[in-house]
């Protein structure tokens, strides 16, 4: 094994190379000398045996002959792929006088239409928004919001659960620990996410979105709740008022605690009136934060007081656009996407 049989093997690579016409022979030409068990790598194999003193200058002279054919097949295969270009052009023939393809225009889901009016309506009414971790830990998704050891909510046929001990999120209200935890208030924020419960029906799915909804300060009160949400009906139902009544309620979160109604008239089965009419329609929960929940993000509910309300964004997309089914806004259906989409 000598330098002079490494220059045998560039000049047999060279006349193989001359008689190459495509890229696959070529590519077969590279594997033959450069491959793993190439004509080449196996000198470099052979190194060892060698004397020691000749090992450094027979491996540099098989470095250079590698690096001379690596870039003669990259300028070979760049020939030969322009020539095949050529070739390609020259044969094909393009009808000029065909129609164009039509570009689809792509369309907004309904959810993200809604999500993007609530963003634009509360930062309007000076609410910020904030956003938390998807998988939670129990203490931010239960415990901290006064969910006691016994509640359904906490069982596995309710909340999914992972590793660690941890969970999906069941609701956006981690959102509401996390970010008033070691601050002080005022508080002023919305947050908007997915949230994760184990149910699949016409009006629940496993997986949904919730508009989650702080106000804390002092003096707060439950006429500032109501206020605030006919405000925000008003604006995302586009009507010039927008009367609520509040139900007596239980959330462990709250207290006192309300199911919240809006007037609406749905005599048209088709569409439904809000604001007018003589009927009512639960729309979301909410009612005033219960003062373990503040005790337990560290703040006096003798100095401070809040409220918060919490609503599904399919059940606001549904009401707004009259959609009946739920499961239509997971389904993937370009039809029904024409139709709603925006």
């Amino acid at each position: 094994m000598t330098v002079k049989s490494l220059q045998e093997i560039q000049q047999a690579f060279q006349t193989k190379l001359s008689g190459v016409t495509n890229v696959e022979s070529l590519e077969g030409l590279r594997v033959e000398f450069l491959g793993k068990n190439g004509i080449l790598t196996s000198q470099t194999k052979r190194i060892v045996e060698l004397p020691v003193e000749e090992r450094k200058s027979f491996g540099a002279s098989v470095n250079q002959v590698k690096n001379i054919l690596e870039l003669a097949v990259e300028e070979y295969k760049a020939r030969l792929e322009s020539a095949e270009l050529e070739q390609k052009i020259s044969t094909e023939n393009i009808d000029v006088t065909l129609p164009g393809r039509k570009l689809e225009i792509g369309k907004l889901n309904p959810i993200t239409k809604v999500i993007d009016d609530l963003k634009e309506i509360f930062a309007h009414l000076g609410f910020e928004c904030e956003t938390g971790p998807d998988i939670e830990d129990d203490w931010h998704n239960f415990t901290a919001l006064n969910i006691p050891e016994s509640h359904p909510a906490r069982q596995m046929h309710d909340t999914f659960y992972v590793d660690g001990g941890k969970m999906l999120r069941s609701h956006t209200s981690n959102v509401q620990i996390r970010k008033m935890t070691g601050q002080k208030p005022p508080f002023r924020f919305i947050a908007i996410g997915k949230v994760y419960r184990s149910e699949y029906d016409a009006t629940h799915t496993p997986m949904f979105h919730q508009l989650e909804g702080v106000y804390v300060d002092k003096a707060v009160n439950m006429g500032h709740l109501k206020g605030c949400l006919e405000n925000f009906l008003r604006l995302f139902f586009k009507v010039d008022n927008a009367p609520i009544r509040l139900r007596p309620s239980h959330f462990p979160f709250t207290e006192p605690s309300a199911e919240v109604d809006v007037q609406c008239d749905r005599t048209n089965k088709n569409e439904m009136k809000v604001g007018t009419g003589n009927d009512w329609l639960e729309i979301l929960g909410a009612g005033m934060i219960h003062p373990n929940v503040l005790r337990n993000c560290g703040i006096d509910p003798e100095e401070y007081q809040g409220f918060a309300f919490g609503a599904g964004i399919e059940r606001l997309a549904m009401l707004k656009y009259n959609i009946s089914d739920l499961r239509k806004f997971f389904e993937a259906d370009v039809r029904w996407m024409k139709h709603y989409g925006f």
